[in-house]
């Protein structure tokens, strides 16, 4: 039996983010009898228990602000030395999501080398880049992945452009990786056209199926939402410019009203967070188009999600945005009136090119980005 330990993720049943869908797929489609799955799971206690075969343990952390990671994954990696010592498992793997603990990892990969136990990583994307976090703490992030390579006997990129940047800035450590994406499902949603929850929704926000350009995220400022809001009241499109997403005590929501005034131009909609992932699907599937500004991520679970879903995908042109959608999607820059004007082209695309371009997109994802595909390739890793 291989036991491989995951940790830095929130834990599983996954309610949201990236990492946890991640680790609960992974878990859920697992096809090969002889992994055995330990999660840790951030929690108000320490229980343990099983999800879909996965042995699952809790990890009770205080509310100590920013640092509040940091502790969790300190905490969950103790928890799995000592898991592995009285279980005396041989050949285990500690699988680390995110390079949040370099200077504290060394240590422990030494004990886990000692218990003849290999640590796996996933670097993510340039945390250290993120606007959200000041130069302290982006400094810490670099610094943290730094160490997080050079400890690391296997660094698992979710992105082609990530795993070249790792050889490249890293390579006085010579570090291993390799390269498996992120996964996304083209399945429709189980909403029928006319369900009562999804009017009910569209009635609220005051939208139309068809009628409105879609952007699902954190409201960040590396996600370049500015641009695309700019771009937007710039466009001469009668369509929406729908935005999920939580602004609440956001001062960049804030600041962003005061100087485009946005909330003056009716096309421009806040409409708050959807949790019911049935209902998101069928939102994403009915839009006309899907914005999408990331730029210092790896491969962004969002843009898997529209590829799979909805039609037609306008995205900012950077290599990891153009590694994921190559010629299933249309691209624009940060340039004055780029966005603009291809959102006014795109009011009279014809059907058959908007089909062509849905077709490719959804290929692309069935072919490459497949969650079955995705977690065949971990378990094949992982042995």
């Amino acid at each position: 039996m291989k036991n491989i330990f995951i940790i830095g993720s929130k834990g599983i049943p996954a309610n949201y983010g990236g990492f946890e869908t991640f680790v609960d797929e992974l878990v859920t489609r697992r096809k090969n009898g002889n992994i055995q799955y330990h999660v840790s799971c951030l929690a108000k206690d320490d229980k343990e228990f099983e999800y879909n075969g996965a042995h699952c343990f809790n990890i009770n952390v205080p509310n100590i602000g920013p640092a509040k990671a940091v502790y969790y994954d300190v905490a969950a990696l103790k928890y799995c030395v000592n898991y592995i010592k009285e279980h005396q498992l041989e050949n285990s793997i500690v699988y680390i999501l995110a390079c949040r603990i370099g200077p504290f990892v060394g240590k422990y990969v030494k004990q886990l080398h000692s218990l003849k136990c290999d640590v796996y990583v996933n670097p993510d994307g340039h945390e250290w880049k993120r606007a959200k976090w000041n130069y302290f703490i982006r400094k810490y992030w670099k610094y943290s992945e730094k160490l997080m390579v050079k400890h690391a006997d296997l660094l698992i990129c979710d992105s082609k452009n990530i795993e070249k940047y790792i050889q490249e800035d890293y390579k006085q450590y010579h570090p291993k990786t390799t390269f498996i994406a992120y996964g996304a499902d083209t399945s429709k949603s189980t909403l029928l056209d006319d369900d009562k929850k999804l009017w009910q929704w569209y009635n609220e926000k005051n939208v139309k199926p068809k009628e409105y350009y879609l952007v699902v995220g954190r409201f960040v400022p590396e996600n370049n939402y500015e641009t695309m809001i700019r771009e937007f009241m710039k466009s001469d499109t009668k369509k929406d410019f729908v935005l999920i997403t939580n602004v609440e005590q956001n001062k960049f929501y804030e600041s962003l009203k005061k100087e485009t005034h946005f909330d003056k131009d009716p096309r421009i909609k806040f409409v708050g967070t959807v949790y019911d992932q049935q209902l998101l699907k069928k939102i994403r599937e009915n839009a006309y188009g899907y914005l999408h500004g990331h730029e210092v991520g790896g491969t962004n679970p969002s843009l898997l999600e529209a590829l799979a879903t909805t039609d037609l995908n306008l995205l900012l042109n950077v290599g990891f945005n153009k590694e994921v959608g190559e010629d299933g999607a249309l691209y624009w820059n940060k340039d004055n009136n780029d966005l603009a004007d291809l959102i006014n082209s795109l009011d009279s695309i014809k059907q058959d090119d908007l089909d062509k371009l849905s077709l490719k997109a959804k290929k692309r994802i069935n072919n490459n980005y497949s969650w079955d595909l995705i977690v065949e390739k971990y378990e094949v890793m992982f042995q």
